[in-house]
């Protein structure tokens, strides 16, 4: 969908701490051989702050940089991936009570690491033909850890952080213009995460901690690698050809990538090699020190890019996502003026 009078007015990241990856393997929580696959120097761990704590920072330093009121806030959501501290519990309230204090609406949304992009998309549909002025809040918080999750084995190639990110969309202008966003489905592949795990009646009673790799390889071995390379990479390749047709841009229009915090083997594979592009354009430099946090590394790492320094008026941004399930999103930023100085 292309969009002329949507803007990104703020983007903020709230890391907790860092662990050296070093540091994980000598003490024997990682394994040396993935470290070197990998390629991450350190990743965000948080000692105590949950995942709405974390989005509620996040969501503050994104208001405060923006100016926008919350009275103008008119829609809140909340994308998370993992376990969010309390069980029954609506975290995107928490969030809109500490980080907000007004009273519309306020979702969680669940489409694990593909949230905050799928958030991004209902916001632009919901801001669309509403009231001038109006903004969306959206923010992203994950804290992955025991007993139920294994931050550095439980996905092998890729390494899970902790983090909340905020990222202020408006009908207002700001510092960046959204110019298209396209999200694409493929259902066929939901099992890839779910193997012949039976169905349970409670979290982790099938398996604990997590380990994705296991429920991969029975998909796999079920429907065969060619069937689900050639899936993943159609939904890849259809969100990515509508996003910059809706902009009427080309690949090599845009000036800067924001991807996923995947491992660099998995990101060379499916990102840097298939699109012909170079580590120091996207945002890897930034996502080696963090890892992959769940459903923010979009907002994440646009927020990196607002605070370095290196955007300028007219450059191209490509924020690209995909979540379990299966799902792609791809957008298209326009910077419209060099964002305020942004604190990390």
């Amino acid at each position: 969908m292309r969009f002329d009078d949507l803007y990104i007015a703020a983007a903020a990241v709230h890391v907790p701490g860092r662990v050296a990856v070093a540091d994980a393997v000598a003490d024997g929580l990682f394994d040396a051989g993935l470290a070197d696959r990998t390629d991450l120097l350190s990743v965000a761990v948080s000692d105590g702050e949950s995942p709405p704590e974390m989005a509620a920072g996040a969501a503050a330093a994104a208001l405060r940089r923006s100016g926008v009121a919350p009275g103008e806030i008119e829609l809140i959501l909340h994308a998370d991936v993992y376990y969010q501290g309390h069980d029954l519990w609506a975290p995107a309230s928490y969030i809109q009570r500490v980080a907000v204090g007004n009273r519309c609406p306020a979702i969680e949304i669940r489409q694990l690491s593909n949230g905050g992009m799928a958030a991004l998309e209902l916001a632009a549909s919901a801001l669309t033909g509403g009231a001038r002025g109006g903004s969306a809040l959206l923010t992203t918080g994950d804290r992955f850890c025991g007993p139920g999750f294994d931050r550095w084995q439980s996905d092998p190639g890729t390494v899970y952080g902790d983090a909340g990110t905020a990222l202020l969309l408006s009908r207002r202008p700001g510092f960046a213009r959204l110019r298209s966003l396209a999200t694409v489905s493929e259902p066929e592949l939901e099992a890839m995460h779910r193997g012949h795990d039976p169905f349970g009646t409670a979290p982790f009673a099938v398996r604990r901690p997590m380990d994705l790799e296991a429920t991969k390889r029975a998909f796999v071995d079920e429907v065969g690698i060619s069937y689900s390379v050639a899936r993943v990479g159609a939904g890849e390749a259809e969100a990515l050809k509508r996003a910059l047709g809706d902009a009427e841009a080309e690949l090599g229009d845009i000036d800067w990538f924001v991807l996923p915090h995947f491992g660099l083997r998995r990101l060379s594979r499916t990102y840097l090699r298939s699109w012909g592009i170079a580590p120091e354009v996207t945002t890897w430099p930034f996502a080696r020190t963090v890892g992959h946090l769940g459903a923010g590394d979009q907002f994440a790492g646009l927020a990196h890019l607002a605070g370095s320094g290196l955007l300028r008026p007219g450059q191209r941004v490509l924020l690209t996502g995909v979540g379990a399930g299966f799902t792609w999103s791809s957008a298209v930023v326009e910077i419209e003026h060099p964002p305020p100085p942004y604190d990390r």
